[in-house]
């Protein structure tokens, strides 16, 4: 089907954060270090902001959201959930960013008071737009992989393959000609994306090693980090482990496509602030890198994937577009899902709903996981059987723990609910126009996990 939809009724992104400073993770389970936001990280997704509201919400666009306000934002229109885990709050802080690009400072942001009053917002108008901070201890929707041992498994498998082992081989003199670069590094294919990373921060960062690294080797170490990546991030089978990072985000995606489409729903702009992970993972899934071997890699900081929901007299279409960071000027249009432009909607939720991971019970099984991230406790509740755990859960609930235990237990229980009720996460914001922000600076509004 040829990209010919009609009107924009929304749009669900998935944008990766700006540039930032150094990131360790394990190779073999992807546990990760911290790390923080550079001042180019903030920029790189201020001027995304700039250019989705360009796109979506600039009156004269002709890719303008219908019924979206322009200059002065509607919160109840956008949804925003940002990863809060891994890499600390570079996430999180990157969607502030973002934000403050969609809808800068408006002095129209202002109240008159009975005396008359009239009273600005802070910063010239600046607009506090809320940002759910999704962590992935009580939420496992933007860090599907984290502690899924199967997951794990499933890494050092492809390891062990014949691919990756016969990848070993090609690369092996490539290899060997990078310690000198690396500061004492380990240097394996294994290693590879630390490998990457390290020389690609570096070389951002670092006059001395931006002068003195040969530009081929950062391009070589990209792609072999990319081949990396991909392996670990996708499956064959759209259920399969690698896909996690898919299967576990899918929930929050069908979400915002069931709300866009749903008249008496506000929502029309959804948006996930997340790692490259799940990149890997739904450009497999999608069958975008398949048809545009091109994209199966590491997306580059700021990359954007706009999924926008079109009219048609055939019912709702989608279109997959995206912008490579900064890389890329503008969006560019793939195919996906086997078609040519355009795709039924439907076609997207009956091909990869039923892949979707969407309760922490249903986690727990996945991955074979019966301590961490709730599952101690859900394990506990189905040993005692007492657990309706498995229950679907709302859409925004999707990934969170199962509602429903049984009301009548022993005390034993009743610590176990205790804790499942800790754990369950609504669609709380971290940030919000009421309340918890700062009034000064040029980053006010910034939210941070930790200090």
């Amino acid at each position: 089907m040829s990209t010919s939809s009609g009107n924009l009724l929304g749009v669900v992104l998935l944008i990766r954060h700006g540039d930032r400073q150094g990131f360790y993770q394990d190779p073999k389970t992807y546990t990760p270090s911290a790390t923080v936001i550079t001042p180019l990280g903030n920029k790189e997704e201020f001027l995304l902001g700039q250019k989705l509201h360009s796109l979506y919400f600039n009156a004269s666009s002709p890719s303008q959201i219908q019924g979206v306000s322009d200059t002065l934002v509607d919160p109840t229109q956008l949804r925003v959930r940002a990863d809060a885990g891994g890499e600390g709050g570079v996430i999180v802080n990157s969607a502030t960013s973002l934000l403050q690009g969609l809808f800068p400072a408006n002095t129209g942001y202002n109240t008159t008071l009975a005396n008359g009053t009239v009273v600005t917002g802070p910063l010239g108008g600046y607009q506090y737009i809320p940002i759910e901070s999704v962590e992935p201890d009580e939420d496992i929707s933007l860090e599907g992989w984290t502690s899924c041992n199967t997951f794990n498994d499933a890494t050092n498998a492809f390891y062990a393959s014949p691919l990756f082992q016969e990848k070993k081989t090609e690369t092996a003199s490539f290899l060997q000609s990078l310690p000198q670069y690396l500061d004492g590094r380990p240097v394996t294919l294994e290693n590879m994306w630390n490998i990457f990373d390290f020389m690609n921060v570096q070389s951002i960062h670092n006059a001395t090693f931006f002068q003195i690294l040969p530009k081929s080797l950062l391009a070589m170490a990209r792609d072999l980090a990319g081949f990396h990546e991909y392996g670990v991030f996708s499956s064959p089978q759209l259920d399969g482990i690698g896909n996690i990072a898919g299967r576990t985000i899918m929930p929050s995606l069908l979400d915002g496509f069931s709300d866009i489409v749903n008249s008496s729903s506000p929502v029309k702009f959804v948006y996930h602030a997340i790692a490259y992970k799940p990149f890997l993972s739904i450009f497999n899934m999608t069958g975008v890198a398949e048809m545009n071997p091109q994209l199966a890699g590491i997306v580059n900081y700021a990359a954007a994937v706009a999924l926008e929901v079109r009219d048609s007299p055939n019912g709702p279409m989608l279109r997959f577009n995206f912008k490579n960071g900064t890389t890329d000027e503008d969006f560019t249009t793939y195919n996906f899902l086997g078609g040519n432009g355009d795709v039924p909607l439907s076609t997207f939720v009956n091909k990869l709903a039923p892949t979707a991971v969407n309760t922490t019970a249903t986690w727990c099984s996945v991955c074979q996981n019966t301590q961490d991230r709730g599952c101690a406790a859900l394990a506990l509740a189905q040993a005692q059987g007492k657990s309706s755990a498995h229950d679907r859960i709302s859409p925004v609930g999707a990934g969170f723990l199962g509602a429903g235990l049984t009301a009548f237990v022993a005390l034993a229980m009743l610590a176990v609910l205790f804790f499942l009720g800790m754990v369950r996460v609504g669609r709380r914001h971290s940030r919000s126009s009421q309340s918890s922000q700062s009034d000064s600076g040029s980053d006010a509004g910034m939210v941070e996990r930790k200090a």
